[in-house]
């Protein structure tokens, strides 16, 4: 078995360019804590209740993400892209993902390959992993990409559009 001990990497967002915060809470997600069944690959594979609130003014749009830094590669590992929602929504139901999306909004392939969510997957024995779901305000009605966009390309475009960012994590292990 391959050792895959090493230092956790740190929060990836207070290292971006700085932007207001807004509330983000969950039904399904408690901020902190090990994620439910329903939101790991190979149990479920559900994308969580979002709700959010408190955007800032001049909100045009916003980007919902999901991202692990702790995942054993470089770049850490995108679970979900979800680009141009319209500003008047401010709330996803639990398995969003994959139904029906907000008129406008698109997925962007996560790094499983797959437009969609793709749930909580670290490798056996590896530490717990930090799924930060994130949704971004952004001064644009649209990011400006395309379904074929990378998760990288689309979180470039955010470090210059973005307004601000409503952040809730959830960690899990095998």
């Amino acid at each position: 078995m391959v050792d895959l001990s090493r230092a956790q990497t740190p929060d990836p967002y207070p290292l971006l360019p700085a932007a207001a915060s807004f509330d983000v809470v969950s039904d399904d997600v408690v901020d902190g804590a090990p994620l439910k069944d329903d939101q790991v690959a190979d149990k479920g594979n559900t994308s969580p209740h979002l709700r959010w609130s408190g955007a800032p003014e001049g909100t045009k749009s916003f980007v919902v993400t999901c991202f692990d830094p702790d995942a054993p590669t470089p770049s850490g590992f995108w679970h979900w892209v979800l680009v141009d929602v319209p500003a008047d929504v401010h709330e996803l139901a639990t398995g969003a993902s994959a139904g029906e999306l907000p008129a406008g909004a698109f997925h962007v392939r996560n790094d499983g390959g797959e437009p969609g969510f793709m749930g909580a997957a670290p490798p056996q024995g590896d530490q717990p992993h930090r799924y930060f779901f994130v949704v971004h305000a952004v001064g644009e009605e649209t990011l400006g990409v395309d379904p074929d966009t990378t998760p990288a390309v689309v979180s470039f475009n955010l470090a210059f559009k973005t307004l601000g960012r409503g952040i809730l994590h959830g960690t899990y292990e095998h």
